[in-house]
């Protein structure tokens, strides 16, 4: 068989197991959880093992030493991840909710029900620990997977797609319910597979999201670039400012929320740029700026391409602006409506820079590392949309749902509507969907 017509029949059999993972009752589904995190812990010592050979292999062909962090998985992320499956246990069923009840006509209502999508495949980037967020929340909500990680991972992902597979099939669920592509061929087939599957979700850059969208009549839900900012707004607190700066730049350099260009009001910038610097470079940061950051600090000149480049690495581009106004307009043009961040003890300018930028995350006075999925509560997150057509920002379980309407009548017909022996009431119900 070839690479197309695998993934078909693999198609095939996840809308299968999604008939039967949409009706599951939510213990089941918490119980999947509760197996897959018993399994990675009695699997640990093959995970650690296949993510050796995993890490061995991308520092022999250069991998950047950033790219080579997210891609190791090891104690610390082993607990991060079982951590996030309880926490996820523990989060209500997203499942069966009614968001709307009306009564129609007398004898007659509509309920607006939360549902699963479907069947939804997914190509992150190599970082193991995303398969497991992504495959548990899939789970969570009802729907069936199709999990494509980078190739650097393939090993490591390996051992934790059996995971999940297995502990699927331990709980009486279809083990079709999540399954792993491993291919270039296998991905190009799976955009052909527009009745089999009811969503793609790219993680990459904005070229990768708009080659997917261009490629495929499935909807495409992308998890573009993360160029987050910070400003330092003519009032900002200093060492708030330091502290700010440096832990949205440098706690995790290689992540989508990391920032990656800091603005700085004028006003602000000979008393407070000096120090961020200083705390930046401290850290290993190379800084680039434009004529005035050099002027103040002596750091290299930034190109106009700096100014929309995700670095993702320890570099970072400083822009002196003369106004809340200017640093607003950057943001909005050059930014990816990802996160980011005014520092600043004005109520009123905080106020103004929340409700101009046009970001999935608008933050005041707190790191741009804090947008994420387990921290916003929702147990772990598929990733950060940027777009606002469906979800947006973290995107949980909510975002991996849709909803159903359905009409409990008592032999209403459309010919008594018409002719007048029956008239709309359109009355709240205030009550949850009976069946």
């Amino acid at each position: 068989m070839n690479a197309m017509s695998d993934l078909h029949e693999m198609a095939r059999q996840a809308r299968e197991a999604f008939f039967d993972l949409s009706v599951a009752p939510p213990e089941k589904r918490n119980e999947v959880l509760a197996r897959l995190s018993g399994l990675l812990q009695e699997r640990r010592e093959d995970i650690f093992e296949a993510n050796r050979k995993d890490v061995s292999l991308a520092e022999k062909e250069g991998l950047a030493a950033p790219l080579l962090s997210r891609l190791k998985f090891r104690e610390e992320k082993l607990s991060q991840v079982c951590l996030g499956l309880t926490a996820l246990s523990a989060l209500p069923d997203p499942i069966g909710r009614t968001t709307l009840s009306t009564e129609i006509t007398e004898g007659l209502s509509l309920y607006r029900v939360v549902c699963p999508i479907g069947v939804i495949g997914v190509i992150f980037e190599s970082r193991p620990d995303a398969l497991i967020q992504i495959a548990s929340l899939a789970i969570k909500s009802g729907n069936a997977v199709l999990l494509k990680g980078g190739r650097e991972a393939l090993n490591t992902n390996r051992v934790l797609g059996d995971c999940v597979r297995g502990a699927l099939s331990a709980s009486g669920l279809p083990e079709d319910g999540a399954q792993l592509l491993e291919s270039r061929e296998e991905v190009a087939s799976m955009l052909k597979e527009d009745t089999l599957i009811d969503l793609i979700i790219p993680r990459g850059s904005n070229a990768f999201v708009r080659y997917i969208m261009d490629n495929s009549r499935i909807p495409v839900l992308g998890h573009a670039d993360g160029l987050c900012h910070v400003y330092v707004d003519e009032f900002a607190d200093p060492d708030m400012a330091v502290r700010l700066a440096v832990d949205s730049k440098t706690q995790n350099v290689s992540v989508c929320n990391a920032a990656e260009t800091l603005l700085i009001h004028e006003k602000a910038a000979a008393a407070m740029l000096p120090p961020i610097v200083e705390a930046l470079k401290a850290k290993g940061v190379e800084i680039r700026g434009d004529a005035e950051a050099c002027r103040l600090t002596g750091c290299a000149p930034a190109t106009d391409e700096d100014w929309k480049t995700e670095y993702l690495d320890y570099v970072i581009s400083v822009k002196v602006v003369p106004s809340l106004d200017a640093a607003v307009r950057h943001i909005n043009h050059f930014g990816s409506h990802h996160t980011d961040l005014i520092i600043t003890e004005n109520e009123a300018n905080a106020s103004e820079f929340l409700s101009r930028v046009d970001s999935a995350g608008v933050y005041w006075n707190v790191s741009t590392r804090f947008a994420d999925g387990f921290v916003y509560g929702f147990g772990a997150e598929v990733g950060i949309a940027t777009g606002k057509i469906h979800a947006r920002g973290p995107m949980g379980l909510e975002g991996l749902t849709t909803y159903k309407y359905k009409l409990i009548g008592s032999g209403q017909t459309m010919a008594e509507m018409k002719s007048g022996q029956r008239t709309y009431t359109h009355r709240p119900l205030h009550s949850a969907c009976p069946l």
